[in-house]
């Protein structure tokens, strides 16, 4: 539409179901790839999707007319399927319900390329729960901890 002018940057985390550490180093860039071809297809602009054996940080550029609940379902949906089709994990996989998604300026871009760069790195010193939890409370997020993750029973 013509004069309609927008510059969206959204980071979004989801987990592996359980939190189980399943995202292997042998394949996790063709996955991470698959991620960002996904974002593009859905006329979005992906930066960067990184993670490490157990979660995935994607950072893009938003259209204005997509919905971030309908990306993400489908991203999920077709990365796990992908998953699957190839039989790269053992058992089925999943990716656990929900997501984080926060957002940010164009100031702020190379600070958070450079985060989701640099995952490897940063989970050496911090747990996936401990970097989602402080993600949330650094954007003043109201959330319930009975709801955050899935755990086995």
């Amino acid at each position: 539409m013509a004069n309609t002018y927008h510059q969206i940057y959204l980071q979004t985390v989801f987990a592996v179901k359980y939190r189980n550490a399943v995202i292997e180093k042998e394949w996790k860039h063709e996955l991470f790839s698959v991620i960002g071809n996904l974002i593009n297809e859905a006329d979005c602009k992906n930066i960067i999707v990184n993670g490490v054996e157990d979660h995935v940080h994607c950072f893009f550029s938003l259209k204005p007319v997509v919905s971030v609940s309908e990306l993400m379902k489908k991203v999920k949906a077709k990365s796990s399927k992908y998953i699957n089709d190839k039989s790269l994990t053992k058992e089925r996989f999943e990716w656990q319900v929900g997501y984080g998604v926060f957002s940010y300026s164009q100031s702020q871009i190379g600070k958070v390329y450079d985060y989701i760069l640099n995952q490897e790195e940063h989970h050496k010193k911090q747990t996936f729960k401990n970097e989602y939890l402080q993600l949330l409370e650094s954007f003043k997020i109201d959330y319930d901890e009975n709801y955050l993750f899935e755990d086995l029973i």
